[in-house]
C-alpha cells in the first residue's frame, strides 16, 4: 500500500486514540490541538480522508446510538486490524526518515503512544543517521560550490539547512534519552 497522506495519517491517529469517533468530533479535536495551523487540513479534507480510509479497509464506520441535536445520527469510525498495522508502520517510517521540519515527523511524534518505546527509539536512532548523512551531503555540496566564498544569500541557504538539521539532531538525541529513562 502506498504511503498515507498527512490527513489520512492524522485521522488514523485520532481514531486510534479515541477508539470510536465521529467526523464532527475529529474536526473539533483538530481545532483544539491547533493541527490546522501546520497540517493544512480543512473540514472537507477530514471527510474525504475518512472515506478513503474506509475504502482502503483501514477503518470501519458504525452508526452511533447516541444522537445529539436535530441532525442525522452521527457515523462513528473505528480502526480495523489493517488500520492499526498501517498506522504503526507509518509512525515508524515518519520518525525515522522524514526530512527536517517535515510535518510528517510531527505527526509521528504525536502518535508515539501507538508504538512500543523500543520501536520509537530504534526509529529515532535511524533518524539520527539519516540527519547526519543529509547534513554531510549538504556540507559537501556547500564546500564544492565555494563554501565561505559563496555570496551571502547562497551561503545562508546552506547554513540555514545545516543549522536546522543540527538542532533536530540535538532534539532527537534528547528525545531518545527521555524515552530510555521512561523504560527504566
Amino acid at each position: 500500500m502506498k504511503q498515507l497522506s498527512n490527513v489520512e495519517f492524522m485521522l488514523l491517529q485520532i481514531i486510534a486514540e479515541c477508539n470510536q469517533v465521529s467526523g464532527y468530533d475529529i474536526n473539533k479535536l483538530i481545532d483544539q490541538r491547533g493541527y490546522r495551523e501546520w497540517a493544512n487540513i480543512g473540514t472537507t479534507s477530514i471527510y474525504t480522508g475518512l472515506k478513503k480510509l474506509n475504502d482502503k479497509g483501514l477503518i470501519e464506520s458504525e452508526d452511533s446510538s447516541k444522537k445529539s441535536g436535530k441532525g442525522p445520527m452521527p457515523i462513528r469510525f473505528v480502526m480495523t486490524e489493517a488500520g492499526i498495522d498501517i498506522l504503526r508502520n507509518e509512525i515508524i517510517v515518519s520518525l525515522s526518515s522524514s526530512r527536517e521540519r517535515d510535518p510528517r515527523f510531527d505527526l509521528g511524534l504525536a502518535a508515539l503512544p501507538f508504538v512500543k518505546k523500543g520501536e520509537a527509539i530504534e526509529s529515532l536512532r535511524q533518524r539520527l543517521d539519516f540527519l547526519k548523512e543529509t547534513s554531510k551531503q549538504i556540507g559537501r555540496k556547500y564546500e564544492s560550490q565555494g563554501g565561505v566564498q559563496l555570496p551571502l544569500h547562497v551561503r545562508s541557504l546552506f547554513l540555514h539547512a545545516m543549522s536546522l538539521i543540527e538542532y533536530e539532531r540535538s532534539f532527537v538525541t534528547h528525545l531518545i534519552n527521555e524515552l530510555l529513562e521512561e523504560m527504566k
